[in-house]
């Protein structure tokens, strides 16, 4: 591949959690990314909170699969320096032979002071000089590099035998919300990692203009850029299992409600007094009026609920506007065997969709 060529990744993915304890939890990584790559999902993605990392996880999937591609949705990219970054990139490029796609994200300002010990300001700026730099360090084995920047000082010369990754353009996504961070990854990044809140809308009508916007800033083309989907699923056994299904995704909506950093996407659709009855249920630890106060049409846009016959007609018309989309499991209210169960059933479900085939031997 050129370092002009950029891989294009569509299809469907699938988020795998890592929940439980011990090794067990890594040999589990390992059978539901097998389960997703041979039922014929194009990529597993992994992300990481203040308590559990991305790059470990996502080494187990590398080492457990050969052909589905092995990504982060997210990683926090302020969260390690960029040589740490590049060289882990490089462990996982090779672990995987070439199948690696770094997801990069900055969270919250209130996740960049207290979690991650940096600043909160400006955090597109910093996300694209990042990525920046990680351009730079992955052309380290053709010499030194250094990069003098407003975030970001690195001096590095070789001194041992540096070998170039199997990937000659390691393919970076950069997540975004609102206009600056999606600005930023329309300037710098291969791709967009989306939010589970994302609607159709907020993507015509926000997401789309702003990466364009970048992109013309930058002097690049959006050729090539593309978007990734991420929804929530909350597939349903029966039709009379729905409505709990439906309590189960208003109630991971309603964890991001509460939060500002997606009035603006609440507000598009009309959906801000939910949004405020939301935040005074949570500011009184009350679960149920938190999930009674999530509007229906932000269940129907913004996560997937369908018994598992239904599941591969909802998730292609969810599909149509990005990418490439990945589902996943309710990331809040299971333990960890109820999200492998939930996890399971995505796959299942997905299965007569997809082109099925029998996974190769791992690499080793």
């Amino acid at each position: 591949m050129s370092e002009g060529s950029r891989r294009l990744i569509t299809g469907y993915g699938l988020t795998i959690f890592s929940g439980g304890r011990g090794a067990e939890r890594y040999a589990r990584l390992g059978r539901l990314a097998r389960e997703a790559e041979e039922a014929g999902f194009e990529g597993v993605w992994v992300s990481e909170l203040y308590n559990r990392s991305a790059t470990v996880p996502m080494a187990t999937l590398a080492a457990a699969t050969s052909r589905v591609l092995v990504g982060s949705n997210i990683a926090y990219g302020p969260g390690r320096s960029p040589l740490i970054w590049a060289a882990e990139a490089r462990d996982l490029d090779e672990l995987s032979e070439g199948r690696l796609v770094l997801g990069l994200g900055t969270g919250t300002r209130g996740m960049l002071e207290n979690w991650l010990s940096v600043s909160g300001e400006s955090p597109a700026a910093r996300t694209v000089e990042l990525v920046e730099v990680l351009r730079k360090l992955w052309r380290l084995h053709e010499g030194p590099v250094r990069h003098e920047g407003r975030f970001y000082t690195v001096n590095v010369t070789p001194t041992t035998e540096t070998p170039p990754p199997f990937q000659e353009h390691l393919p970076i996504w950069t997540a975004g919300v609102n206009p600056g961070m999606v600005r930023a990854a329309g300037r710098v990044a291969d791709g967009l990692v989306g939010h589970p809140m994302f609607t159709r809308r907020y993507l015509d009508e926000v997401v789309r203009p702003e990466l364009a916007e970048g992109a013309v800033a930058a002097g690049r083309s959006l050729d090539g850029l593309q978007v990734m989907g991420i929804r929530i699923c909350a597939v349903a056994d029966s039709e009379s299992d729905l409505e709990e299904a439906r309590r189960r995704a208003a109630f991971a909506i309603a964890q991001y409600a509460a939060s500002r950093v997606y009035d603006r996407l609440f507000a598009l659709h009309g959906w801000t007094a939910e949004q405020e009855r939301i935040r005074k249920a949570a500011r009184a630890k009350d679960t149920a009026g938190m999930v009674a106060a999530v509007p229906d049409a932000a269940i129907d846009e913004c996560t997937i609920v369908c018994t598992a016959t239904d599941l591969p007609v909802v998730a292609a018309r969810h599909a149509e506007p990005v990418d490439h989309l990945v589902l996943t499991p309710p990331p809040w209210g299971l333990d960890a065997g109820e999200t492998d169960q939930a996890t399971s059933r995505i796959v299942a479900a997905m299965r007569p969709a997809l082109s099925p085939r029998p996974a190769l031997s791992p690499p080793r």
